[in-house]
């Protein structure tokens, strides 16, 4: 989910100079279990809609689908970069910027990995590498993202046949998530290695899961199977989310927790756009894109593409382009893109291409574009919206709730 803090992890006091793109990760051993596509082999065709005026021309934006696919191993795991790691989040991420572009069945594939390697309570591990997993927890958000990347194929491809073998993985994801909702709306955002799962939840993580339920619901009666826990749940998290901050841990400083509960689709119209307006200054740089943290000179990828989502979602579009405009200092020969940039010193840190970074630029585009599946996800308007809390029924004893 783009840069640090994880939309899942507790995020640790900013350093004094830009925090490494999430956890830093291992030295990549020697040999790898499968070995990446070759660039060559690929045969990209990109739609109009990626085609972006002072963004990307349609050979660039099928050099940045390419290089997406390039890494990509030949089981479907999408790492980082090559040799890196994986987490099951920005994989999802990756895999529908490939859809976007196009790339089905190396899309397909992704979520295929994934219904092999699904744990039996229905989460995954938060991280893996060559297959195994280097990171234990069972992350509540990095799980249920698989039901907004399905939803997101099968409305790129209308193959049903992908949806009914998937739709098991989806059930028994979102079945963990929701085992984590506490009774107020919030979810806890993982459970540890020892089975126990702390009581606190994130903002970021916890609008993301928003956007997966509704997801998820909308595959369900695709499915003809109702899912009313998801329905209840996806009703009391959107009310915590829009009207309850002191359920969740402070992580204002950093720019995901003041756009995500619009991305996720909590928060639509004008209370969208006053939340927006409110942080502008502190979060986003002129020229440049949206600051990771508020308080650090360093613009990233990540972060930009989904703010510019954001902006798309409510209406934004001029706003969303000019930002996605500004990424263009970040795009390498290869087609991916650098993680970030440290802008008083005219740098590019950390020095890595990352496979999801693309994949949230593709997606972005892809909506300014107005690819009808990405629209559909990320605009929500056509999204189960769960069972509302009416006002005079919130959840929250003891603290005043702005929807009474």
């Amino acid at each position: 989910m783009s840069t640090p803090p994880p939309p899942s992890a507790g995020a640790p006091a900013a350093p004094s100079t830009p925090a490494p793109a999430r956890t830093p990760v291992p030295a990549p051993r020697p040999t790898s279990v499968a070995t990446p596509l070759p660039a060559a082999s690929l045969a990209v065709s990109v739609s109009d809609h990626l085609a972006l005026p002072g963004v990307l021309t349609p050979e660039e934006a099928a050099a940045t689908a390419g290089a997406i696919a390039a890494v990509q191993l030949a089981d479907g795991a999408i790492p980082w970069f090559p040799g890196g790691h994986l987490d099951p989040w920005d994989h999802v991420e990756a895999a529908m910027g490939l859809d976007a572009a196009g790339l089905h069945e190396q899309a397909e594939s992704a979520y295929l990995w994934l219904a092999r390697r699904q744990n039996p309570d229905g989460s995954w591990y938060a991280a893996y590498r060559d297959d195994l997993a280097t990171d234990r927890k069972r992350d509540a958000n990095f799980t249920a993202y698989v039901a907004v990347g399905a939803w997101h194929h099968h409305l790129a491809t209308g193959d049903d046949a992908f949806l009914d073998r998937l739709w098991p993985t989806v059930r028994r994801a979102l079945d963990f998530v929701v085992g984590l909702q506490n009774s107020t709306g919030e979810i806890r955002w993982h459970r540890a290695e020892d089975g126990t799962a702390p009581d606190e939840a994130l903002l970021t993580g916890s609008s993301s899961i928003h956007q997966a339920l509704r997801c998820g619901l909308a595959i369900a009666d695709h499915q003809g199977s109702p899912q009313p826990e998801w329905e209840l749940a996806a009703g009391l998290l959107g009310h915590a989310v829009r009207h309850h901050p002191e359920l969740f841990l402070d992580k204002s400083r950093y720019s995901m927790d003041w756009y995500y509960p619009i991305l996720g689709g909590a928060l639509r119209g004008p209370a969208a756009l006053a939340r927006l307006e409110a942080d502008w200054p502190r979060f986003y740089v002129s020229g440049l894109g949206a600051r990771c943290v508020s308080d650090r000179p360093w613009v990233t990828g990540g972060e930009s593409a989904e703010l510019a989502l954001a902006l798309w979602a409510v209406g934004e579009s001029d706003r969303a382009l000019e930002i996605l405009q500004a990424l263009g200092r970040l795009r390498h020969a290869d087609g991916l893109y650098w993680t970030g940039y440290v802008f008083e010193d005219d740098a590019i840190w950390p020095e890595e291409r990352t496979t999801w970074t693309a994949g949230s630029l593709l997606l972005a585009v892809a909506a300014l574009g107005g690819d009808p599946a990405t629209a559909s996800v990320f605009g929500g308007g056509e999204l189960p919206e769960g069972l509302p809390v009416e006002p005079g029924t919130c959840p929250v004893r003891g603290a005043r709730c702005t929807h009474e």
